[in-house]
């Protein structure tokens, strides 16, 4: 580095860094727009530290190394489950907080895994080897057996001592085997009182300035012991400057950039209007069961916080696909990439048909978007025990195919980790199954009509709570050691067992199949084939001159610290924390820890 640089995982900060627009990959990463605009030379060391340093969570969040003993630095929402699972009714580790004072205390977070990216290889070449030739549908299958095949050679190679997952970037346009080192054993370290992690609840988040303290500490371990962790971030006391440039790594779930208008506009009049009918109602119950008892509450807690989340991401994206100006640009920049495909004969014969292919899935998903989000994705049995039942009745079925034509979510690549939150101990609170169970059976009702075969067979004579209480009052798969039994006993097992769970999972499994199969060739597969080939129109227009949207795969991002104008009045780049006391009220979501207080 040509000057000191404060490097940073991507937590809800105390500062404001603008990135200079991208998510970039490691191995394209801007070195030199970098080093023009800031003067910092990022050489190939410094990201090799970086992405070694930098980790990623099984439940979709980014941490990062912050010690040479395995100690990771995360968001506190992103350890919610993990101290959900570790409280009880007599000590509620939201309340009160966390901090081992020695590694003896560390406690382990049930079914929490952590990854770092060690290698990645490039495979698109082989995938497009696999496909070459065949219709929609095939290709599909091709895909999904190449790459599965490519994920086995891959772990073969580092003979089973690493995780290898395939990685999709530019919506097809390039394909990946990231290798990955797991640590399975995971221990909360500290985390403070949710009171002060999520100071100003749901109307301070998403902005800035927002005086919360949404960090905790875990730590990896391996064989008993803290994990060896040489490439880690350091502290420094001072924090960043203005104007400084900062630098940011983590894994961004997802983002949509690259999408079709038409697939734009299909988020816009269907999936994110009923997501948001969905989980508004279903807040409105957990609002209200939360004042049933002191046990509710502690269930709910950060389940309301985290739908809350959810459900100011999907209003302002939905507000953005509303707006008549951002879709008009989305428009003119797709015609204009259309128009120069369009003006080359060989550009128009390999890619003209590819929004055609995208515009016909997308109306094929209108005609079958809540039998398919219900049935197959699941949003009509909501909760852990159907989750279980699930996992239970297809994994048993799928582990006895050739590992190529199995589900993707059932490869050997992908087993360890599926075991893994299959048998974790995390205890089960009924109360809320029936809740959360009763909701989605209701609402599966509600979206697809009293006279839907998938309703008969499902509820039959039975209301969605009548149904909800019994299958959940029953029901034994919250015990890890039953559901256990149940995988290892393969198929036979599963289908002698009585448990009500299990048997409704099995009831509904052909017709959720079906439904699966028929979204995989009428909407996934043509879909798959129309974005691959626009990826391709772009690198041939564009060059790889940008960045692919967002795959929870680790990216880098960078900017410099600095404040802006809003309504005639800078905004400091700067929290201060005198400015938490000021906005305390006493009540939640403003009200402060008793710690706080006295101090």
């Amino acid at each position: 580095m040509t000057r000191i640089i404060s490097t940073l995982v991507s937590l809800s900060l105390s500062f404001v860094a603008f990135a200079d627009e991208g998510m970039w990959t490691i191995d394209n990463f801007p070195v030199d727009a970098v080093a023009e605009k800031y003067d910092v030379n990022v050489g190939d060391d410094w990201l090799r530290s970086a992405q070694l340093a930098t980790t990623r969570l099984e439940n979709g969040c980014t941490g990062s190394f912050a010690s040479d003993s395995g100690l990771v630095l995360t968001n506190n929402h992103c350890t919610w489950s993990c101290i959900r699972n570790l409280s009880t009714a007599e000590r509620n580790l939201s309340d009160t907080g966390f901090m081992a004072r020695t590694q003896t205390e560390e406690l382990q977070c049930p079914g929490q895994q952590i990854s770092v990216l060690v290698d990645f290889e490039e495979v698109s070449d082989k995938v497009a080897t696999a496909i070459a030739g065949k219709d929609e549908a095939d290709a599909n299958e091709a895909r999904k057996a190449e790459l599965t095949r490519l994920e086995s050679a891959c772990e073969a190679a580092s003979d089973g001592e690493r995780s290898c997952e395939a990685a999709t970037l530019y919506n097809g346009g390039q394909y990946f085997i990231y290798e990955y080192k797991r640590y399975n054993d995971v221990r909360l370290v500290f985390a403070p009182e949710l009171d002060i992690a999520a100071f100003g609840g749901d109307p301070d988040n998403f902005n800035f300035p927002r005086w919360s303290l949404d960090f905790s500490f875990l730590r990896a371990y391996e064989d008993g012991e803290p994990a060896t962790t040489p490439n880690y971030f350091k502290w420094r006391k001072a924090g960043p400057s203005a104007d400084e440039a900062v630098f940011i790594t983590g894994h961004p779930g997802s983002t949509d950039r690259s999408l079709t208008v038409s697939q734009l506009k299909m988020q816009r009049d269907v999936s994110i209007p009923l997501y948001l009918y969905r989980y508004n109602e279903f807040r409105g119950r957990l609002l209200a069961w939360q004042h049933t008892s002191p046990e509710a509450a502690r269930a709910v807690q950060q389940r309301i916080l985290g739908i809350e989340n959810g459900l100011k991401v999907r209003r302002n994206q939905l507000k953005a696909l509303q707006n008549d100006e951002m879709m008009a640009k989305k428009v003119a920049a797709e015609m204009s990439l259309r128009e120069t495909i369009n003006a080359d004969d060989e550009m128009r014969a390999a890619y003209g048909d590819a929004w055609a292919l995208i515009d016909g899935a997308m109306q094929a998903y209108r005609n079958m978007y809540e039998e398919h989000l219900f049935i197959e994705s699941g949003a009509g049995f909501s909760g852990s025990l159907f989750g279980y039942a699930r996992t239970i009745v297809r994994g048993t079925v799928e582990r006895e195919k050739a590992n190529e034509d199995r589900m993707r979510i059932y490869t050997d690549a992908a087993l360890p980790q599926r075991e893994q939150r299959l048998f974790a101990p995390r205890p089960i609170n009924k109360d809320y199954e029936t809740l959360s169970l009763t909701f989605s059976l209701d609402k599966m009702r509600e979206w697809l009509g009293p006279d839907s075969k998938y309703v008969h067979k499902v509820l039959g004579n039975d209301s969605p709570a009548s149904l909800a209480t019994r299958l959940v009052s029953e029901s034994e798969l919250d015990d890890p050691a039953i559901r256990k039994a149940l995988w290892e006993g393969g198929v036979e097992a599963v289908r002698a067992s009585d448990d009500p769970m299990i048997q409704l999972a099995l009831a509904i499994d052909p017709d959720a199949r079906a439904l699966r199969k028929r979204y995989e060739d009428e909407v996934e597969a043509p879909r798959i084939r129309g974005e691959e080939k626009i990826a391709d129109a772009r690198f041939a227009v564009y060059g790889t001159d940008i960045y692919p949207d967002a795959t929870f795969t680790l990216r880098v991002t960078y900017g410099s610290v600095k404040g802006w104008e809003e309504k005639g009045e800078m905004v400091d780049p700067f929290t201060r924390t005198s400015r938490l006391f000021e906005r305390a009220t006493g009540e939640r979501p403003f009200k402060l820890p008793d710690t706080w207080v006295a101090a």
